[in-house]
């Protein structure tokens, strides 16, 4: 069932979900998901509140029954590409993982009316992510596209040691649905 339209479109699920914009006041809970993950990369607290504040429409939380966030995406549309639609974090809460919630949280974001100019979606993944190897993938074959990976980040352009490469993927041109 939809509520609403534009700023506060939430979306019940029948398995007790909610998809929703994120607000300000999630940025707490947002930023646990995205430390007990253990892959993704930490931000500041302040850059996960600046990312419900500013980019919202184009970002997802996921809560359950009892209005934990168990899933959030952030994405933004960038401003030399307006078709575009960049993935920056997916996040799901490891009781809720293998059961699809990322693939609906992509096209929650996807149907909204921000979206409506839309034709490609990247993303930058980790060659060791095999989960978001798997998730973008599945949205090409989802949007009946193609999806292309290229190398975009290399491990040298990031401070220190540790941080893997970073790879494109370019999942489009798609049509609306």
């Amino acid at each position: 069932m939809s509520v609403g339209k534009g700023s506060a479109t939430a979306v019940v699920e029948s398995d007790s979900l909610v998809f929703r914009l994120p607000t300000e006041e999630d940025g707490k809970e947002i930023w646990q998901l995205i430390k007990e993950t253990g892959v993704l990369d930490l931000n500041s607290s302040y850059s996960y509140l600046m990312w419900t504040k500013y980019f919202d429409e184009t970002s997802v939380v996921v809560e359950a029954d009892e209005q934990q966030i168990v899933g959030f995406i952030s994405g933004f549309i960038p401003p030399k590409a307006p078709d575009t639609l960049f993935i920056w974090q997916v996040a799901v809460d490891a009781s809720q993982r293998g059961k699809g919630i990322a693939s609906r949280m992509l096209q929650s974001i996807l149907q909204r009316d921000v979206c409506r100019n839309i034709r490609c979606l990247e993303a930058t993944v980790s060659p060791s992510n095999k989960a978001s190897d798997a998730l973008f993938r599945k949205l090409a074959r989802d949007l009946e596209t193609g999806c292309r990976v290229t190398e975009c980040f290399t491990e040298e352009q990031f401070p220190g040691t540790g941080h893997e490469a970073e790879w494109l993927y370019t999942i489009g041109p798609f049509e609306k649905f």
